[in-house]
């Protein structure tokens, strides 16, 4: 089973098929080098960049590409099949999600443009010490004086952080009224006063993907840089997170096809007593198992892309298809890995390197236990009990 047997429109199709080939002849070689180096080398950003890759959130009125939610998880399942950190820094992102959702049309004029040509990466900072799934907990704060917005405060594991120059920030405007009107977003650039970047993460997976913390020390914001109206963060972040949940599962489905194949490869290369490794019981119950849980996700995932595209409030499918395509991409891994035996445990095995990369995807853009507390909170209050997410 491919990738290929779910029809999509055809200028779909095209993009996917451009997608692959520009990871398997441009990003695939140098897979092993960006796990060395945890930096994606800049020849390969170029190019992506001259196909478009970075407007695909992006509306074509501002540059982007105008594939929809549905042509972006198709390119993002395609970016997935080489190493993770490519489709955390090559891919649709939050902030160009933000700003072309929530923003104005200056702050989309001034900011999409570029993002939409590669010349600009960008970060979405929402992480703290004390707040991540909890967004009440964010303690970064932002006071007005005059025209501009102080910031203070520090954000984690932020995606890009290290090479962006723009970031989509989260802070207190209103201590009083908490998440629900006092959680403001701003635009933040690179070369506000006060604002500075930490050392880069060094993470488990994901390796190239630029992660570090942000700080901000007194950052001078304008205030022309608040997005939406001031004190409707919440409302902001909300409608971005359903699109991060969609591409987080789009990673999810990419790699696992990608392991799937690799796995199928192994099977019938790999000889014990005298025949394939697929031969046996044992291993093709263990492929069956990956093709069901592969398959079940990328319905789940087209599905609810298409439901966005059309207009549609899409919270509980969006998170039903984080929950499970991330799930089932863990046990996918550790089936691949399984079928590769001591292979399949050492580096530079590929099968081995998705293995960690995709264990973040059970954690980023929400928790799977996050999830599942969306998911039952939707079902309850259709039924009329009322639970707040951390219930």
């Amino acid at each position: 089973m491919t990738a290929m047997t779910l029809a999509l429109p055809e200028e779909i199709e095209l993009l996917r098929k451009a997608v692959r080939a520009f990871v398997e002849n441009e990003a695939e070689p140098l897979a092993e080098q960006i796990e060395r180096d945890a930096r994606i080398p800049s020849i390969l950003l170029k190019k992506a960049a001259e196909m478009g890759l970075f407007g695909l959130s992006i509306p074509p009125e501002y540059g982007g590409t105008g594939f929809g939610e549905l042509g972006s998880v198709v390119a993002l399942e395609e970016l997935s099949r080489t190493n993770g950190a490519v489709s955390m820094v090559i891919c649709p992102t939050a902030p160009a999600a933000t700003i072309a959702l929530a923003g104005n049309e200056e702050q989309k004029q001034t900011y999409l443009p570029p993002l939409a040509r590669g010349e600009r990466l960008a970060s979405f900072c929402l992480t703290e010490p004390t707040a991540g799934s909890d967004a009440t907990g964010i303690r970064t704060s932002a006071v007005r004086k005059g025209d501009r917005y102080i910031l203070n405060g520090s954000k984690l594991y932020i995606s890009r952080a290290a090479i962006a120059g723009t970031f989509i920030v989260t802070a207190v405007t209103d201590p009083a009224r908490k998440a629900k009107g006092g959680i403001t977003v701003f635009i933040v650039e690179r070369e506000f006063p006060g604002f500075s970047v930490g050392s880069k993460d060094d993470e488990m997976g994901l390796r190239g993907s630029e992660s570090a913390e942000v700080v901000f020390q007194d950052c001078e914001v304008p205030a022309a840089n608040v997005v939406g109206a001031v004190g409707g963060g919440f409302d902001v972040m909300r409608k971005i997170l359903d699109r991060a949940r969609l591409w987080a599962a789009a990673r999810s489905v990419g790699a696992s096809q990608r392991i799937l194949e690799l796995s199928l490869q192994y099977a019938v290369t790999r000889e014990q007593f005298g025949k394939p490794i697929g031969a046996f019981q044992a291993v093709r119950l263990k492929l069956a198992d990956m093709a069901t849980l592969l398959h079940a996700g990328r319905l789940m995932l087209y599905q609810t892309a298409r439901k966005i595209d059309q207009g549609e409030e899409a919270v509980q499918e969006a998170s039903m298809a984080k929950l499970f395509s991330s799930e089932a991409a863990g046990q996918i891994a550790d089936m691949g890995v399984q079928i590769h035996g001591a292979m399949g445990f050492m580096k530079p095995t590929p099968v081995e390197r998705f293995y960690r990369d995709v264990r973040a995807y059970r954690i980023l853009d929400g928790t799977s236990d996050i999830q599942r507390l969306i998911i039952a909170g939707k079902l309850l209050r259709s039924h009329g009990l009322k639970v707040a997410v951390g219930e």
